[in-house]
């Protein structure tokens, strides 16, 4: 029986967003806080789950669900 819950939302990237999140993720002089952010997004994006995106990651599974809903929502903000 599937588990019950909130439903994942599905996140679509652009080409463009793809790319600068890719940038920021590898980029020597982001802030460690955004290229964590920019792997979630990156990850969620390939339709991993949440736990996995956070067990993989090695942040909270709240963390891993909160920057992609962001995304979706506002759409790419530095």
């Amino acid at each position: 029986m599937p588990r019950s819950g909130r439903p994942k939302a599905e996140l679509i990237l652009t080409d463009d967003e793809r790319d600068q999140l890719e940038r920021w993720s590898r980029r020597r002089k982001s802030s460690q806080a955004l290229a964590l952010r920019s792997r979630i997004v990156l990850a969620c994006a390939e339709g991993v789950d949440n736990k996995a995106v956070a067990a993989g990651l090695g942040c909270s599974t709240a963390l891993s669900r909160r920057h992609p809903e962001a995304l979706a929502e506002r759409g790419l903000v530095r």
